[in-house]
């Protein structure tokens, strides 16, 4: 059995569906009750209280682990997991783990690679889905503001994650491997703005803001430290996050999807 957390979202998800379509039994946890397909169980359970996870855990031999934050006791989930039974664990971390080393964040890691579980660690930059925080405004407005216009990073689109997800956990040969993930290309905002207007067949307006603009605007949603690492990804990727990794194509036989691919299929959240 594989268990999957963060089950109802981007890349929980199609995850589950590409597991059950595949003949794996499977238990979706999630903290909210939500329709998933036929063959997966659904068990609700919260990250943030670890004790409550080992009857979700019980009897999946594999797990699916979204790095659920710094605010988390990682290690006691992990544990939780192991004593349920778990022998192999795929993480889904960051990117900014090898890019950033100074940020620290690398004890996230360090919580799956020293548990004595089998595990494998995905590295994703940054999210084609992180353009669903324009999705409001692209609907009133038919416009995005967003900072650093043309500043481009090869975004990677969560399905991608989810089919290499699901080839780890299904597979052998992986284990002690990091799987560093991104699309294709570099995409800038303005670029994906375009895309998501091709994708709708309507002009959107690109405002670009500023740097301070950004901050007072993502700072409504998250706390400072985080909003700053993120700026300082977006406005001044280094060498690592700016390049392209072929771990995907290498893994799936097929290249990553591109930022266009996905608003292709998104089109719903913009109308």
């Amino acid at each position: 059995m594989i268990a999957v957390t963060g089950a109802t979202g981007n890349i929980g998800r199609p995850l589950v569906e590409i597991l059950t379509a595949a003949g794996e039994a499977v238990t979706a946890i999630s903290r909210n009750a939500a329709e998933l397909p036929a063959g997966a169980v659904h068990v609700e359970a919260d990250l943030s209280d670890p004790a409550s996870l080992r009857p979700a855990f019980e009897g999946a031999e594999r797990l699916l682990l979204l790095t659920p934050g710094t605010q988390f006791d990682l290690p006691a989930i992990v544990a939780a997991a192991k004593d349920a039974g778990a022998e192999r664990v795929v993480l889904v971390s960051s990117q900014r783990v090898g890019s950033r080393p100074e940020e620290g964040l690398g004890a996230m890691e360090a919580a799956v690679t020293e548990s004595g579980l089998e595990w494998t660690v995905l590295r994703p930059g940054g999210f084609a889905s992180n353009a669903y925080l324009w999705a409001e405004q692209i609907r009133a407005e038919r416009a995005v503001a967003a900072p650093f216009g043309d500043v481009g990073l090869p975004v990677v689109d969560p399905a991608d994650i989810a089919d290499v997800a699901a080839i780890t956990l299904r597979e052998r040969g992986h284990t002690g491997r990091r799987y560093t993930l991104t699309g294709p290309a570099p995409v800038s905002p303005r670029e994906q703005t375009a895309a998501i207007a091709a994708a709708l067949g309507e002009p959107i307006e690109f405002v670009e803001q500023t740097r301070d603009q950004a901050l007072e605007t993502l700072s409504r949603m998250w706390p400072a430290e985080v909003v700053e690492a993120i700026l300082k990804v977006l406005g001044s990727p280094n060498e690592a996050e700016r390049a392209v990794s072929p771990e995907i194509e290498n893994l799936t036989g097929r290249p990553a999807r591109s930022f266009a691919d996905w608003a292709r299929r998104n089109t719903a959240a913009f109308r």
